[in-house]
This record gives C-alpha cells, structure tokens and sequence, in this order.
C-alpha cells in the first residue's frame, strides 16, 4: 500500500465514522485528548538507545509563568542523535528563547511535532526538506530555557496546527 492509498482509506474512515481515533477535540474539554487523528501505529522513540522503559511521563507538569508542560523530556547525554518520529516535512529550523534550537515537522497526517532544546541540528538539514521517519535531524542538548538543566529533548505532538492541540507524546512512543 503506498501512502496515497493510506491516506484515501483514513480520510474515508474518518468520513464514515469508522475509526474512533478521528474524533476531534473540543474546545470544552479540560482533559488531555484523548481521541483524535493521528498516525495509526506507535511512533519510534526520537532520541538514540532510550527505551520506553526509561520515559518519564512528564506531560502536564508545572512548569513557569503558570504554564503546563505540553510535552515530555527525554533525557540522553549531550549530542545523542535524534531522529524524526514521522515522515512529513520540515516546516522551521530556528532558535527562540524557551526552546532554544527548534525543530517543527509536519507530518503526512497533519499532526505538528515539535523538538526542542536541540545542541544543533543536523548539518544541511532545510526547512522544506521532506523527511521519513528515522531520519536524522539532530542532537540533544539543553539550549533556550532549558541551559541549567541536564541535556534532554523536549518532544511535543499538536494536533490543531503548529502549537495547537497539544497531546501526550508518552502515550504514541514504544
């Protein structure tokens, strides 16, 4: 099956109501969503040699200016490859002071995934690169507001468009 076949028999799942994962949040929700789009299998753990096993299920945690943490860290030493979750296309390389050094991917199903706190990312890698999964993009570090703490990835999945629609990214890693 290639992937316009897959996507044609998603989007007519969703049409006809057949597959429960297609609900859409609502606004009056106050829980995490728990039922929505996104890619139908478990997504590979972005960060070289962690297991599931060693995620921390950090999402919801306080974190500054009354904010909740839309994410979770993966911690890993300084420099520890991490790698794409899903295929999609790279949509902003850039450096911002909470994150540090960024990287959002839109993925084929329209989910946005957010990598944050990078060392760096991976040398010649562009915006408008399209990308699979398992494909290199960078490196752990501790950069933007994270510079006091261990090196880590903060990984974030939005469903609703880029920093929208965050969900538990604990719950999609195997």
């Amino acid at each position: 099956m290639n992937i316009f076949q897959f996507i044609v028999i998603v989007v007519t799942g969703c049409l006809i109501g057949g597959l429960t994962g297609c609900q859409r949040h609502t606004a009056s929700s106050t829980k995490p969503l728990a039922n929505h789009m996104i890619v139908s299998r478990p997504l590979p753990i972005p960060v070289k040699g962690v297991k599931r096993h060693q995620l921390t299920d950090t999402w919801g945690a306080a974190r500054d200016r009354g904010t909740r943490h839309e994410g979770i860290d993966i911690m890993a030493a300084q420099g520890t490859p991490i790698y794409s979750t899903v295929t999609g296309e790279v949509m902003n390389l850039t450096d911002n002071p909470r994150g540090g050094h960024v990287i959002w991917i839109k993925a084929v199903d329209g989910s946005w995934h957010y990598f944050a706190h990078l060392d760096r990312h991976v040398a010649g890698l562009t915006v408008g690169e399209q990308i699979r999964v398992g494909h290199k993009i960078g490196y752990v570090g501790n950069t933007g507001n994270a510079r006091h703490t261990a090196p880590h990835l903060h990984y974030a999945i939005y469903l609703q468009g880029k920093g929208k629609g965050a969900v538990n990214p604990y719950d999609y890693l195997r």
